[in-house]
């Protein structure tokens, strides 16, 4: 039976109504761009801050569309094998040294590349024209690939395709959905931005810091989450080496609400610091006098609120 997939969105709105219901908060610029990238058939680019909700895009659209997600996390020294494709070589040794007899092994060294003796990989299972549903594949922190690797990637970003020198070309009958995320430790080359369309994710306002965390964690007291967003929108004015995405906010309201916490106070927010904070220099910075006056902020906040 072949498989069906859902519909594209028709419209912006409707594919922030969709991401929006798969629990991603989807400013009207994103909700364009991921619309664009549907409907012209384009890699989608992301930029920005670790923990800003990049990878989730990727996770959403294949939720909201139905469609698998193949992830390929990229790494220092990623190469051909270990992103497209291998040969079992050990199959192909164990192949000839079953062939018997001349003409065993004449037919057998016309058959050595067939496509059983191939391993796929996150790119050419992307691209395998055997697909019953164009899949989602999510090319994740690409800047932490070497530079060279970005060369392979042009011809499955333009013709979602793959050369393989011994099968020949390998191309997609429906193209896959392509989402590309990149933390700028390096610059991503010309030649691939021009393959994309490009976004910047930047970290989210208050307002949509707290939607956010009130789709995800409902059980959030609201006064606890109206703190939270505050004060970590307060972190995020500071100078600090690694300052706390998304990611963080949502991680540091779980573990309040395991601690039952109702509202920030001094003693939870020291303790807990190792959960939103991730270097020591960070931690030590904020637990003195930073603390305390984001605090008194909070709370000259609420009690404005009241009057």
């Amino acid at each position: 039976m072949k498989l069906a997939s859902a519909a594209l969105p028709d419209s912006i709105d409707a594919t922030a109504a969709l991401l929006l219901e798969h629990g991603y908060v989807a400013q009207r610029e994103l909700a364009t761009a991921a619309f664009l990238a549907l409907r012209l058939q384009r890699p989608l680019l992301l930029e920005g801050e670790p923990g800003t909700g990049k990878t989730e895009i990727a996770k959403s659209l294949a939720l909201m569309l139905d469609r698998p997600l193949i992830r390929l996390q990229c790494y220092e020294g990623l190469d051909l094998n270990a992103a497209a494709y291998e040969w079992n070589y050990a199959r192909q040794m164990l192949e000839i040294r079953l062939a018997e007899g001349p003409e065993q092994k004449a037919s057998l060294s016309e058959d050595l590349f067939a496509r059983r003796f191939l391993i796929p990989r996150a790119l050419f299972k992307a691209i395998d024209p055997a697909n019953a549903i164009a899949p989602v594949l999510l090319i994740d922190e690409l800047d932490r690939a070497d530079e060279a690797f970005e060369a392979y990637l042009l011809e499955v970003l333009s013709e979602f395709q793959l050369t393989i020198p011994e099968l020949g070309v390998i191309k997609a009958t429906q193209p896959p959905i392509v989402i590309i995320t990149s933390n700028r430790t390096r610059e991503i080359h010309d030649a691939l931005r021009r393959r994309c369309l490009y976004h910047w994710v930047d970290f989210p306002d208050a307002a949509r810091e707290l939607q956010i965390l009130r789709l995800r964690l409902p059980g959030l007291p609201l006064r606890l989450a109206q703190q939270i967003v505050a004060f970590i929108q307060g972190l995020r004015q500071l100078e600090l080496y690694k300052l706390p995405g998304l990611a963080e906010t949502l991680e540091w309201s779980r573990a309040l609400l395991e601690l039952n916490a109702l509202v920030l106070d001094p003693a939870t927010l020291h303790s807990t610091l190792g959960v939103l904070l991730k270097y020591q220099d960070d931690i030590l910075r904020v637990q003195g006098s930073e603390a305390a006056r984001l605090l008194e902020q909070l709370q000259a906040q609420v009690i404005s609120d009241r009057g």
